[in-house]
């Protein structure tokens, strides 16, 4: 099994995968931030085709290749479920990785941690981060991303504490070794 966990900064991801990890025997994170950190390291701004120029690694080609191939890797050699949090809200990029994550595992599912954006940026703020840095520029892009049908299994986040969330996720997946 895959689950994805998505959704702006600061709405909760991190956190909830990191509570269903707990709930989800023999489960793993993947958190595909770091493919993105290796690749910022090795594909510098020199090198970068032009439409990769951007302040986003997500943009590089490769990133989302590597997401996939990572996680196909990682299935095949530890067999484990994988919890995957990371914010995606390019319909054709969240296409390309639920394609391929469906490829490496049938039982793939989706979830868009959603939440308004006044809550968010509260959120933002309690985590530690400055205000109008990368995060908080990228608030408005998401909401206005995940309007499309392809972002499914929305949960609103604004009145819920984590173990709700993990429970509304817990239920959905019918996980037979979960506790």
């Amino acid at each position: 099994m895959i689950i994805l966990i998505n959704g702006a900064f600061g709405v909760g991801k991190t956190s909830v995968a990191n509570e269903l990890h707990k709930h989800i025997e023999n489960s793993m994170i993947y958190d595909p931030e770091v493919v993105g950190y290796m690749l910022r390291h090795i594909i510098t701004d020199d090198i970068k085709k032009p439409h990769e120029k951007t302040d986003d690694f997500q943009d590089l080609i490769l990133w989302k290749e590597l997401v996939v191939d990572v996680a196909k890797a990682i299935k095949n050699e530890y067999k484990k479920p994988l919890i995957v949090p990371m914010t995606i809200y390019k319909k054709d990029y969240l296409h390309y990785i639920l394609t391929g994550f469906r490829e490496v595992d049938i039982n793939t599912i989706h979830f868009l941690l959603t939440a308004k954006k006044e809550t968010i940026h509260h959120r933002l703020l309690n985590r530690g981060e400055e205000e109008g840095n990368w995060c908080f520029q990228q608030i408005d892009k998401c909401l206005e991303g995940y309007q499309d049908e392809i972002f499914e299994n929305k949960i609103k986040t604004d009145k819920l504490q984590i173990t709700e969330i993990v429970n509304n996720i817990m239920e959905q997946i019918q996980f037979p070794e979960c506790i």
